[in-house]
């Protein structure tokens, strides 16, 4: 447990930076201002007055090093993180500090498992990547859903997202893993990761009320297929996503989102779906919201509250049903999503 409330968000200036640095405010956390457009994060500091500005790039590790100094944590929520998170999570190693991310690309996180996990864990560091709406919501939910189950045969989750209107980032952030892929596809079976050439299948998924039928793309696979299977023995992971939000998606010129209220949301709304079974057992978990982006920033940043509290349950890289009580979690973001776990025996 430490009483340092500081904590550096890189990209800070982003669309998603933005949020965590108005959530940390909220939660009396002191954010330092970090990333690599100068101009941009004078802007920012301009309307928040009072809060440092770090001007440091991942190609620079001094920089780096000079952005994290005195801080508790760092939040990266600049991707592609393909790009950021090796440097960033070498730099809060240097800086003995947490490490924390929203990266929702596939192929950034399972490096992050695959080259900090050892280094970590032996360093007593958290690392905890897709602390995001993809990839880390998803995986909170499953872990909720499995309640005392051991092992499952099967998770499914389904996102009933009522349009998608990309970020920047988030089209950046695809285009980098669509060029790792050489276009492929992936999903996870049989317990790993496989990529093929296969169309996606068209199929109904019923959701609950009031959203019901509707159609998705199956094997419109997110980082969940990462984060689940990290902790969970579940050797099929299967992500869905509603045809109109995919759609919204893949359309080059579908505009960024637009803020509806004071506090920068959008008026997207969303429904995660998650259906986890074990032989002719289902169990299913269900959280409900607006705004993708906008939800991102309480997951992180309670994220950072509760490894600063010291309310963990691992070291080292973990996603974040491993690391938090998932339940717990998931009903603390009250405020900000609407969250309910059905167990048909109950």
């Amino acid at each position: 447990m430490t009483t340092n409330n500081t904590v550096a968000v890189y990209g800070a200036y982003g669309h998603t930076g933005r949020f965590v640095v108005a959530e940390l405010l909220e939660r009396g956390f002191v954010p330092v201002l970090a990333g690599r457009d100068e101009e941009k994060l004078r802007a920012l500091a301009e309307e928040r007055p009072g809060l440092d500005v770090a001007v440091a790039s991942v190609d620079d590790p001094a920089s780096l090093d000079r952005a994290l100094a005195g801080a508790a944590a760092v939040v990266n929520s600049a991707g592609p993180f393909a790009t950021t998170a090796a440097p960033l999570i070498e730099a809060a190693l240097r800086a003995g500090i947490a490490y924390v991310d929203v990266a929702a690309e596939i192929e950034a996180n399972a490096d992050t498992f695959a080259h900090f996990a050892d280094r970590a864990r032996a360093a007593g560091a958290v690392v905890v990547p897709a602390m995001a709406f993809f990839g880390g919501l998803g995986d909170l939910l499953a872990t909720a859903a499995m309640g005392d189950w051991a092992t499952a045969d099967e998770a499914h989750i389904a996102y009933g997202l009522s349009s998608w209107h990309p970020t920047e980032g988030t089209r950046a952030a695809g285009k980098v893993s669509g060029e790792r892929r050489d276009g492929r596809r992936v999903r996870y079976a049989k317990g790993r990761l496989e990529y093929h050439d296969d169309a996606l299948p068209t199929l109904e998924w019923v959701f609950p009320e009031p959203t019901g039928v509707r159609t998705v793309l199956g094997e419109f696979t997110m980082a969940d297929v990462v984060t689940v299977p990290s902790h969970l023995a579940i050797p099929e992971v299967t992500t869905y996503m509603t045809t109109e939000a995919a759609g919204d998606l893949a359309a080059p010129d579908t505009p960024a989102p637009a803020a509806v209220d004071g506090s920068g949301r959008s008026a997207q709304t969303f429904l995660v779906d998650v259906v986890v079974r074990s032989g002719e057992e289902e169990r299913r978990a269900v959280a409900r919201g607006q705004d993708i982006y906008a939800v991102t920033a309480p997951l992180a940043v309670e994220a950072v509250s509760r490894i600063l509290a010291g309310r963990i349950r691992a070291v080292g890289v973990a996603s974040a049903g491993r690391i938090f009580d998932a339940a717990d979690f998931l009903h603390a973001l009250s405020a900000h999503l609407f969250f309910e776990t059905h167990d048909p025996r109950t």
